[in-house]
């Protein structure tokens, strides 16, 4: 049997990190994630918002690095849970247990604002290392190539 997940979306809101009686950390959060067809009434894509929740260093490293906006990829198993609501009606969630997070954007940019979390985005700024691509110094022809491949 397996269980296994991966989905790629935006965060729709910053990550919220908690800490147990014991002091294991856990976060929540909720990720975006459009479906690859449109609706045939409406012409549009929907979008499924799906919980997450990641439990200690992994629950540390969301709280610390996403927020709301951010694009994640999120690795785990699909976890049912029963409860019951305020009025004692039966009801069940689906969310993630989250076993490990990817970046699925670039770096964002540091715009000087308050607040230590990066803020969702393109970094502009990025160059190639000098002499990236060109061949360099790194890069020499084979003297004895005859240049068959060998399959």
């Amino acid at each position: 049997m397996m269980n296994h997940i991966v989905v790629m979306g935006r965060l729709t809101r910053d990550p919220e990190l908690r800490h147990t009686q014991a002091g294991t950390a856990v976060a929540s959060f909720t990720v975006a994630v459009d479906r690859d067809y449109k609706n045939k009434e409406t012409d549009k894509r929907e979008t499924d918002f799906i919980d997450c929740v990641a439990w200690r260093s992994t629950g540390e490293f969301v709280s610390k690095y996403f927020a709301k906006g951010r694009m994640a990829v999120v690795e785990g198993r699909l976890q049912l849970r029963d409860w019951k609501d305020k009025e004692g009606n039966k009801r069940r969630s689906a969310e993630i247990l989250v076993s490990s997070v990817y970046f699925g954007d670039s770096k964002p940019k540091d715009d000087g604002s308050a607040g230590d979390k990066p803020k969702a985005g393109k970094d502009d700024d990025f160059q190639l290392p000098e002499g990236f691509g060109t061949g360099g110094d790194s890069f020499a022809e084979l003297a004895d190539d005859d240049g068959d491949l060998p399959f």
